[in-house]
């Protein structure tokens, strides 16, 4: 019997988690031979919703252990944050780690927020989900990164996609808001006060009156916009101004089932991404129209390969077509498996199932 995409994604990621708990964003791409704590924190979640705690308990002691080693930079860039001095990029922690918890020695755009936030949010469900206490190394570090994002939430930084690097990012920001939100939820501080400066942050200055723009001062949407909504919690999925953005989205970037990053992307041409697909669906699942969310799952299942792989992008309907070949002949092609593919897809039909066992509203 050919096992399901679900069961297959499962082993993907189990398949190329290190010992060290770490995952391999990646194993037939060579650039993304790391690890990011963005990535890998969707992927413990998907873990932990199919029932492999063990996995995603691993991933965040690999990650508290990975930060602990950088303890030093983390408290000198707050101190610096809180002293009004300007940030260097050797100041701040970097976003790509190998397995074994290096920083990665290869000039890169290092300074991204968000995935910090993530990991904070996404300890919190492992702990939720798991009912596993909170280990001393975890504790400590989520203690640490709390901190420093508290003292840097409001410089500008690359987005996750790893772009834009001197803007303030909604996405960024929603991140930083959950994974703070989720420290007061865990009683290791009382983050209120800043979650609430973020909130209005992002009320102010990224509502432009009809839609929440990708960053400050553009008209452009992103579809990392749904982490406002899912999982981050800064808007209510069924608030007005989502439901605007998500039309948003899907009238700029939505092709023929699948979901583009933004208008100008221009990333092996600017493609569908899976994984903001399966977010689209992982959206609509809990906002109230489980069909757009069944419709993402198909488009979903039908761009995987006989092996079960699911790739970052897919090259149906692309921003820049001439942009393509460049990225294939710099980097090879685009990358596939990707594990935070894998795991989108599990959470969507995670949240799927759990949607059509409740009650209609």
């Amino acid at each position: 019997m050919t096992p399901s995409l679900l069961q297959r994604s499962i082993e993907i990621i189990l398949a190329n988690q290190h010992p060290s708990g770490a995952y391999l964003a990646s194993p037939n791409f060579p650039t993304y031979h790391y690890s990011w704590f963005r990535d890998g924190t969707y992927i413990a979640y998907a873990m932990d919703l199919a029932g492999e705690t063990e996995s995603a308990r691993q991933f965040h002691q690999w990650v508290a252990q990975t930060i602990l080693r950088h303890e030093g930079t983390a408290q000198r860039a707050a101190e610096k944050a809180r002293a009004g001095q300007p940030l260097s990029p050797q100041d701040v922690l970097h976003t790509r780690y190998t397995v074994t918890g290096e920083a990665a020695a290869e000039d890169w755009p290092n300074f991204q927020s968000d995935g910090f936030g993530a990991w904070l949010w996404g300890l919190s469900q492992h702990l939720e989900i798991s009912s596993a206490p909170l280990s001393g190394e975890c504790e400590r570090a989520a203690r640490l990164i709390a901190d420093y994002l508290a003292a840097l939430w409001q410089h500008p930084c690359y987005d996750c996609w790893e772009e834009f690097g001197d803007r303030v990012h909604a996405y960024t920001l929603a991140a930083i808001y959950g994974g703070l939100e989720a420290c007061t939820r865990m009683g290791l501080a009382d983050y209120r006060s800043v979650t609430a400066a973020i909130r209005e942050k992002i009320d102010t200055q990224l509502f432009n009156g009809a839609y929440f723009s990708k960053f400050i001062g553009t008209p452009l949407v992103d579809s990392s916009l749904l982490g406002l909504a899912v999982p981050y919690g800064v808007v209510d999925p069924r608030d007005a101004r989502m439901r605007a953005t998500v039309a948003k989205i899907e009238q700029d970037l939505l092709h023929a089932g699948g979901i583009q990053r933004y208008a100008e992307d221009t990333y092996y041409g600017g493609g569908e991404w899976v994984l903001l697909t399966a977010w689209w669906g992982w959206y609509w699942s809990l906002a109230g129209d489980p069909e757009k969310a069944r419709q993402a799952k198909a488009w979903i299942e039908a761009q995987a390969n006989p092996l079960g792989w699911l790739p970052e992008q897919v090259p149906l309907h692309v921003n820049a077509p001439e942009h393509y070949q460049p990225w294939v002949q710099r980097w090879g092609p685009i990358a596939n498996p990707l594990l935070w593919s894998q795991a989108m897809y599990i959470i969507l039909d995670h949240h799927l199932r759990a949607g059509s066992r409740q009650p209609a509203s």
